[in-house]
């Protein structure tokens, strides 16, 4: 199908902009449109050249022509025919004074002879080469199609996985070892390649964070006791207050990391969750929080079944709910909803806060991107591990930005099928 990339500002179709199975059936159209009428007109000036060399074998033919009657009411002439080779036939009256033959010339009657094959010829060719020309384009159309086909699967999963964070989809192309052949099996282990490196990327962030873990306990023991104890002077206490604080924050970013870790790695044992019931957790473990900040949580929870990691999916609303609390003004408001729509369960979280651009929007779910002037004290983390966990269930994860001030984030994810027998799920 064309699309409207395919035509210029006036609307017409330009050909150099179809798609390439478009190209192909032009080009082989036009070429056997262009070689039929090539061999048409050699034909025709080859049966031209043929009836010329056999002139002497033409019988001259004999036409027909009305005749004068002689009179209304006087006697008709009797028929008189004259030889062929006479120089100058005399045209004979017919008894009924209707109509009179007169015999051709051997140059008239072989005219009229070449004219009639020719035209003939002409006609009947020119028929066919428009049959002939539309067989063409239509198995143009289909050979193409065939050999695209296999392209297409390149294409269509090159897109499947650029909008997911699965690298562990292959093409496995069958068929001719040919160019198609070779670009899939290219595709094929540059997605082995990826895939190790993506794998070896995560399982890094996971042992390390895993590994910083105990030193930070060990810190972090190490300067509660002294306090606990009060056996720190006065004038230290404040410096071992910022160095516990520094250990906080150290083991809420490693805890990110390893969420972000996990959210990366595809669940491998899904299992039931209720998107609602994910968010009213949230609340009840932000609601403190919430009211510390002067924010109002408003929620309208329907049910919305999936298929996933219960912590993780814990994780999303957790984070969804934490970013719109932290990044708020006083006074401020975030609402949350939840619901099934068109086979897809969802997550939506709108909050005020300060202006943001639709530029702005992407770098929001980067790690360790914060939007412009925003307030609170995240690491930048909670959307990133947000979009993580949504990719690697599936599901898609759209933001954007309120008219008077704060975001607006959704989140769809793939809805559990409903059992057998079961009453369907009404949101």
């Amino acid at each position: 199908m064309t699309g409207p990339e395919h035509r210029d500002t006036t609307g017409r179709l330009l050909p150099h902009r179809l798609p390439l199975r478009g190209r192909l059936t032009l080009m082989t159209t036009l070429v056997f449109l262009v070689l039929g009428g090539g061999l048409i007109l050699l034909d025709w000036l080859s049966t031209r050249q043929l009836i010329e060399d056999n002139r002497y074998l033409v019988v001259p033919a004999v036409s027909t022509v009305p005749a004068e009657p002689s009179g209304p009411s006087g006697p008709s002439a009797p028929p008189v025919t004259e030889p062929p080779g006479s120089a100058a036939p005399v045209v004979p009256v017919l008894p009924d004074g209707g109509v009179e033959t007169v015999p051709l010339t051997p140059a008239e009657g072989f005219e009229d002879f070449q004219d009639r094959v020719l035209t003939e010829l002409l006609t009947r060719s020119l028929l066919l080469l428009l049959v002939f020309t539309a067989l063409a384009a239509l198995l143009a159309w289909r050979a193409s199609r065939r050999s695209l086909h296999r392209l297409t699967q390149v294409t269509a999963a090159a897109r499947r996985i650029s909008t997911g964070s699965s690298l562990d989809e292959r093409l496995g192309l069958t068929g001719p070892h040919d160019e198609v052949r070779e670009l899939g099996d290219t595709f094929d282990a540059m997605l082995d390649r990826l895939d190790r490196s993506f794998d070896a990327q995560r399982q890094f962030t996971a042992h390390a964070s895993h590994e910083l873990r105990t030193p930070l306990t060990l810190q972090r023991t190490a300067l509660e006791i002294p306090l606990a104890q009060g056996r720190v002077p006065e004038d230290l206490k404040p410096a071992l207050r910022r160095a516990l604080d520094a250990n906080t924050r150290t083991e809420r970013l490693i805890d990110s990391l390893l969420t972000l870790a996990r959210g990366e790695s595809r669940t491998r044992a899904p299992r039931p969750v209720d998107l609602a019931e994910t968010v009213r957790n949230a609340v009840a473990d932000l609601a403190g929080e919430a009211r510390a900040a002067g924010v109002h949580i408003a929620t309208a929870l329907a049910p919305a079944p999936v298929s996933g990691d219960p912590a993780l999916l814990a994780q999303v609303a957790l984070n969804l709910l934490a970013n719109a609390v932290r990044h708020n003004h006083p006074d401020g408001t975030v609402t949350l909803t939840t619901g099934t729509l068109s086979g897809r369960a969802f997550i939506e979280v709108t909050n005020s806060g300060p202006l943001l651009e639709q530029r702005e929007i992407p770098a929001l779910f980067e790690p360790f991107r914060r939007g412009r002037d925003r307030p609170g004290n995240g690491l930048g983390l909670g959307l990133a591990v947000v979009r993580a966990i949504t990719l690697s269930h599936d599901g898609t994860i759209e933001a954007t930005p309120r008219p008077g001030g704060g975001i607006t984030v959704r989140i769809d994810l793939p809805r559990r099928p409903e059992p057998t027998g079961s009453a369907p799920v009404r949101p």
